[in-house]
């Protein structure tokens, strides 16, 4: 099993939809890098940090997991869609998704500003600077080390 990092914006997609979808479709990405990722490394059992970005409360919300493997982003091929891309097609898909199943909200969002201060994550991509992959792998020791700060109060170790 992995753990991985998925970034969101909550007006667009939260933890809250997923919690009442309880499982769905992980669409819209478009970067290789993160693409590379969703298609040659994400498993079925692995486990997934959705982070919110992009709004007031900006971190950690909650955990899904991971359901169904790799398979085209079939928005890709939909010109209505805003993921539309006129050079996917279904014979060739460019882009592709993953299915994930809620797990739980955290107990508090963990704020990026925690998670920044925190020497065990210094090498997490998304606390480094110019970062902006919407899916990052979390090793084990950071996901330990982020899931310890869902309490308030609680001090960088």
């Amino acid at each position: 099993m992995a753990y991985w990092l998925f970034k969101t914006e909550p007006d667009t997609f939260s933890i809250d939809t997923l919690r009442i979808q309880q499982v769905s479709c992980w669409e819209g990405v478009r970067n290789y890098q993160a693409r590379n990722m969703l298609r040659d490394d994400i498993r079925i059992g692995d486990l997934v940090l959705i982070y919110h970005s992009s709004c007031k409360n900006v971190g950690v919300a909650g955990i899904a997991k991971v359901v169904r493997e790799a398979y085209p982003d079939h928005f890709a091929f939909d010109p209505e869609s805003d993921y539309f891309d006129a050079k996917s097609n279904p014979e060739n898909p460019r882009w592709v998704m993953v299915d994930v199943e809620f797990v739980r909200k955290t107990k508090r969002v963990i704020p990026l500003g925690v998670l920044k201060a925190m020497p065990e994550l210094s090498e997490l991509a998304l606390v480094k600077k110019g970062n902006r992959l919407s899916i990052m792998p979390v090793s084990e020791q950071e996901w330990q080390a982020i899931l310890s700060k869902e309490e308030l109060g609680k001090s960088a170790r």
